[in-house]
Order: C-alpha cells, then structure tokens, then sequence
C-alpha cells in the first residue's frame, strides 16, 4: 500500500507541470514573458526530478493504471514546444513570415518527433535533437538576436530533430553524468535569474545561459566523435 502511495504521488508531481504549463500560458497571453519563463522554469525542474521518482518507486509497477510516459510527453509538448512557441511568435523577437515560418517548424517537427518511437537511443539520450524549444527560446529572449539568425537556428534544430545525430538526456545519459547533471541544474538557476531580472541586458545570466546551452545542446555529438573508452 505504501509502495502505491508513493507511486501515485510521482504521477500526481507529473501532473503539477501542466498546471504550470497553464501559469506560464496566461502569462504569455498577457505578455509577461519574465514570469512565463519562470513558470516553464518550475516546470522543468519538476521535468527533472520526476523521472528518477518514478523509477525509485517503480511506478509501472505499483501504479500501471496511469501510463507516466504519456503524461509526461503531454506536458512536455506544452511547455517544451507549444508555449514558447507562442512566445516567440508573439513577443516580436520575429516578425511578419519568419514568425510563421518559425512556429510551423517548431510544432510541426515536434508532434512528429514525440510520437517517435524512435527518439531514444540505447545509452537513455535522444536521437536527434529532442524538442527543447523553450531553451532556445530562452536564449533568444535574453540575447535578442537579429530574427535572421533566430529563423537559422529554428530552422537548422528543426532538421536536426531527424538526424542521426545524438543529443544527450542531463540525468539518464550515464557518460559525462557527473559533469552534465550540474551543468543542467547550471542551466535551471541561469534560467531562472534571466527571468527574474526580465532578461536585463547587463546580466551576467545570459553569459551562464549560453556556455550551459552549448553544452548541453553538442555534447551529444561530442561524444559521437569520441568513442567512449571501455
């Protein structure tokens, strides 16, 4: 009874993320971006812990009535893809066609991408580049590129997403774990102070933002080049 307690309470901490996906929503609709990108921040971190719950408590097992995979992935969708989509469509960091261009990639590529099966390669990482839109997103916010260059790198992510290219996941991705997973928890408190100071051009967050991002976004494909030693 205990084990299916704890169980639940892992799929009821899942769930806690599309009532902060619905925050981050309202906020964007009334174009508090500072406070959108705090919520999705809450969201993430949620993102992040509930996984290792759910396999301390086995949650397949002591509560298989709810499938945690596909909830999940539905929460994902909304705070990874569709609001900072909206985001970057409606704040004018992109313009006229390139806006459209940008959120029919982004949503387009993504609904794809979740429902492949193939997303997930043998070390738990992903294959291909798993739809984290709201770290772009993010960056692109706090950096203000010229839309240009935002429309590149939509465009080039958008592609990657079905490449054979590997894209490391910050807990399960077992090699360079010990370097990753700070940078990931890095990358959640750069995050977070961007926001909070409504992404201030002379914050030094943005520079935490961009070397954590990098990171995170090419150490797949680092470790792609590199074999790994046995």
């Amino acid at each position: 009874m205990i084990a299916k307690k704890h169980a639940l309470a892992v799929h009821f901490l899942t769930a806690t993320g599309a009532v902060f996906a619905m925050l981050a929503m309202l906020a964007a609709v009334e174009a508090k971006w500072d406070m959108m990108f705090l919520w999705l921040v809450v969201a993430f971190f949620v993102d992040g812990i509930d996984g290792p719950l759910a396999r301390k408590y086995d949650v397949k097992t002591n509560a298989p009535e709810f499938d945690g995979v596909l909830l999940d992935l539905i929460i994902d969708y909304l705070t990874y893809v569709f609001i900072p989509a909206f985001a970057l469509f409606k704040s004018g960091l992109m313009d006229g066609w390139t806006g459209w261009v940008a959120i029919i990639l982004i949503t387009f590529a993504s609904a794809l991408y979740f429902a492949d099966n193939r997303m997930k390669t043998k070390d738990n990482s992903f294959n291909g580049f798993p739809g984290c839109w709201n770290m772009l997103v993010l960056v692109i916010f706090a950096l203000q590129p010229n839309f240009w260059i935002s429309l590149a790198m939509v465009s080039v992510l958008a592609v990657s997403m079905f490449l054979p290219l590997k894209f490391i996941h910050p807990v399960r991705t077992e090699r360079w774990r010990k370097l990753t997973l700070p940078v990931a928890i890095a990358w959640t408190f750069f995050a977070g102070w961007a926001a909070w100071v409504d992404f201030h051009s002379e914050s030094w967050a943005h520079w935490g933002l961009v070397v954590t991002s990098l990171y995170l976004l090419l150490a797949g494909v680092v470790q792609q080049i590199i074999p790994k030693r046995l």
